[in-house]
């Protein structure tokens, strides 16, 4: 765990508030590495389900990891098709996923997710969930207002479409600049890349966890993308709290998810949609 210094002053408007501090979480159903027959499982049970996904660049890193998951001779897997129109047909044993809204812009990715279920995907699938990019977040983003406004349209989806069964999914993380770099850019008064934002993306996944945790469907990308293997954590801390940061294997430019990063989180997520009960969505009649 490295400390990131000089930073109270800049930080401190950012710190969560004392209701939200919390372990980082430590649960084995979300760190674990998944074994290849749950994986191979997990694919031929979601040829009988219809999903949709809304993301954007690093959902695209979690479907390449998914398109390249191994699978056994001969067992079927799902189809992975990009969902461009809200009317649009989407048959049994398909992953459907649209790039939804603008980076930076989190509240139109809410909006554009919320047009396509009302639209007309809602009635053709059996679950539905919504990711944010880490470009959504800076160390200035009001995590709790953001929230509030995914919590409000994920209640209304909810309620408009109870044949759908909603996933949550945490914000992703970057990694955290380390080293001399790390320190010039402080001994000039720079920010240092990821120390702010992963603050930022710790308040809003804390209260994702806090609210959904235990009582819907969360899908924790935060904790996978920083626990290794071995279970053991990458974190930093900002006057003595820990927060979690990518671990440095899993991304080639900080952010993104390399072939590493991709294998372990599609491994991760596809075993878990398997894993999902089945919903009055199952029983809609196919196109």
């Amino acid at each position: 765990m490295q400390d990131i210094r000089g930073f109270p002053a800049r930080l401190g408007a950012l710190l969560l508030p004392g209701a939200l501090l919390m372990a980082l979480p430590q649960s084995a159903a979300a760190t674990a590495q998944v074994k290849p027959d749950a994986t191979v499982a997990g694919l031929e049970r979601l040829t009988h389900r219809r999903v949709f996904f809304g993301h954007q660049s690093v959902g695209g890193n979690i479907l390449d990891g998914v398109r390249g998951l191994p699978n056994a001779p001969g067992s079927k897997t799902p189809a992975i098709v990009e969902v461009k129109d809200a009317n649009a047909t989407i048959a049994p044993g398909t992953l459907a996923h649209a790039l939804v809204g603008q980076n930076e812009q989190p509240e139109t990715k809410l909006a554009h997710f919320e047009q396509l279920l009302d639209g007309g995907v809602a009635k053709q699938v059996d679950v539905a969930l919504v990711k944010f990019c880490y470009i959504d977040f800076t160390a200035s983003t009001d995590a709790k207002t953001l929230f509030e406004k995914y919590r409000a349209t994920l209640a209304g989806l909810k309620s408009r479409h109870p044949g759908v069964t909603f996933v949550h999914v945490t914000a992703p993380l970057t990694t955290v600049q380390r080293g001399a770099k790390a320190w010039f850019n402080e001994l000039r008064g720079r920010a240092v890349f990821g120390v702010g934002e992963n603050v930022s993306r710790e308040a809003f996944n804390a209260l994702m966890r806090q609210t959904y945790g235990g009582k819907e469907p969360l899908f924790d990308l935060a904790a996978l993308e920083s626990s290794r293997p071995d279970g053991t954590r990458e974190t930093y801390e900002v006057n003595g709290r820990a927060y979690p940061a990518m671990v440095p294997a899993y991304s080639d430019d900080g952010g993104h998810l390399n072939a590493q990063g991709q294998a372990r989180v599609a491994s991760a997520l596809v075993t878990f949609l398997a894993a999902l009960p089945e919903s009055p969505a199952a029983a809609k009649a196919g196109p």
